[in-house]
């Protein structure tokens, strides 16, 4: 009996810790791909799991911070999902390569294709988009999103972590930026990357030309050695025939 009830007990506990640490890893997500460095471009990923057993995923709305507008932002081509990108006006233009941008992204929606479309029961699915320039004065940014099931049920992860507070039950993705890199906000260009390989090149044959002019000054070393010593066994042989004579 007592081996039952520990057994039981032990059972109940279980599914109480899965219960609760359940929202923790099944929620939306995003991530770069490498680094988000303040003021630089990123590659990020919405991660997004299918919690239902009997409903597919097949919407997704992730919505851009207004706070600090992204001027550049360019969702991957996906099989399976029709993209859209929505753009809204800023209140206060922003400036990209020199030029000013009056409006930005607010928006992009990820909508199915297809009659059994969409992320299936058991699996999760990333949507990549490249953005930025991501901002210089933010440690993170907040992205709002709502998840749309085949049986039309909706999940808004949109709550906001407070500092000091519990995991909300449906939190809003949020997106760590890194500090700027020290060579420049935007990190190695193909034309630095280039640049060092160049570079490398160049000391590389540096330091095969000298270990040829190395190798060469020995040679000639030896062959002076050589010579000098001819030169001195001729001379003794020289100096003994006339002796003879």
């Amino acid at each position: 009996m007592k081996a039952s009830r520990l057994a039981a007990t032990g059972a109940v506990a279980a599914t109480a810790v899965i219960g609760l640490s359940s929202p923790a890893f099944a929620h939306v997500s995003v991530q770069a791909e490498g680094t988000a460095a303040k003021g630089g471009y990123a590659v990020v990923d919405f991660k997004v799991p299918n919690e239902r057993d009997n409903a597919s995923t097949t919407r997704l709305e992730v919505n851009f911070p207004a706070d600090h507008p992204l001027a550049s932002v360019m969702p991957e081509p996906m099989p399976g999902w029709k993209i859209e990108v929505t753009k809204s006006k800023l209140a206060k233009p922003l400036t990209l390569h020199g030029e000013q941008i009056t409006e930005a992204v607010s928006k992009v929606t990820w909508t199915a294709t297809g009659k059994d479309g969409g992320i299936k029961p058991g699996y999760f699915e990333k949507f990549p988009v490249s953005v930025g320039a991501l901002p210089e004065d933010a440690d993170e940014l907040v992205f709002k999103a709502i998840q749309t099931y085949s049986n039309k049920e909706v999940v808004r992860w949109i709550e906001v972590q407070e500092d000091g507070a519990e995991e909300p039950e449906t939190p809003a993705p949020v997106l760590a930026l890194s500090a700027a890199s020290e060579g420049g906000h935007h990190g190695s260009t193909a034309a630095e990357e280039a640049d060092d390989k160049t570079e490398n090149a160049a000391a590389a044959t540096e330091a095969s030309d000298g270990d040829s002019s190395d190798t060469t000054a020995r040679v000639l070393g030896v062959v002076g050695i050589v010579v000098g010593a001819l030169g001195v066994a001729y001379g003794v042989l020289a100096g003994r025939r006339r002796s003879d004579a």
